[in-house]
């Protein structure tokens, strides 16, 4: 599950669906933006239910994460609550090997933004090609049979379809599925965009959900399940 945009005026609890979840699955996945603001006080709310969560959770942080300038302390909170934050690195847990960034944007195919032009251009590019590297690296790290990539940016065009095409550029990167198709993954799971759609596949066939609280799933509940 992802975008869950915890605020700090917000008086709901995520610990009764965490414990739903917990009945559900072996590991808890969150794809990002856990936060509405990026504030560390937010975290801390969030980081009382990961606390109560009886099963592993990891993940990676969301744009909105960043918004505060303080990601690093937001992931240090969740972490000490005992979620294992992913930013490049990889872990295992029960046999299956997660890999995690949280990507950036720069759009889908042939037109995906080039590095050219004016220097705030290539910087652009820059981040999403040092999202990319860092997912290499991790990927290149997992030793398991079966793994799972956790985004909070899309890899993908299909699992948004519905947002406005006008933002398509700016909610992920064909570079994140390019650099996935070089191994071989169980599944991939992103969240960022609140409209789109379920299930998509990567040009190498491998499986990816947008699993954004908002989008429907199989399950007709805010999370989905999926076996590994």
């Amino acid at each position: 599950m992802g975008d869950l945009h915890v605020r700090e005026d917000n008086a709901s609890s995520y610990r009764d669906l965490f414990a739903e979840i917990a009945k559900e699955a072996d590991v808890l996945v969150l794809t990002g933006d856990l936060t509405d603001l990026g504030k560390p006080r937010e975290a801390e709310i969030l980081a009382q239910d990961v606390k109560a969560c009886a099963i592993p959770i990891v993940g990676v942080l969301g744009n909105h994460d960043y918004e505060c300038g303080a990601p690093d302390e937001v992931a240090r909170i969740l972490r000490d609550a005992g979620m294992r934050v992913l930013d490049g690195q990889s872990c295992e847990i029960g046999g299956v090997g997660f890999v995690g960034v949280k990507g950036f944007a720069g759009g889908f195919g042939r037109r995906m933004l080039g590095s050219f032009g004016e220097p705030a251009i290539k910087q652009f590019v820059s981040e999403a090609m040092n999202e990319t590297l860092k997912l290499e690296n991790a990927m290149r790290q997992v030793r398991a049979s079966r793994s799972v990539v956790i985004l909070h940016y899309a890899p993908i065009v299909e699992t948004i379809e519905s947002e406005p095409l006008e933002i398509y550029p700016f909610l992920g990167s064909s570079r994140l599925a390019e650099t996935i198709d070089r191994f071989k993954v169980s599944a991939i799971v992103h969240g960022h965009a609140h409209r789109g759609r379920f299930e998509g596949r990567t040009p190498g066939g491998q499986p990816v959900y947008n699993v954004a609280r908002h989008i429907e799933k199989p399950t007709g509940k805010p999370y989905a399940i999926l076996e590994i």
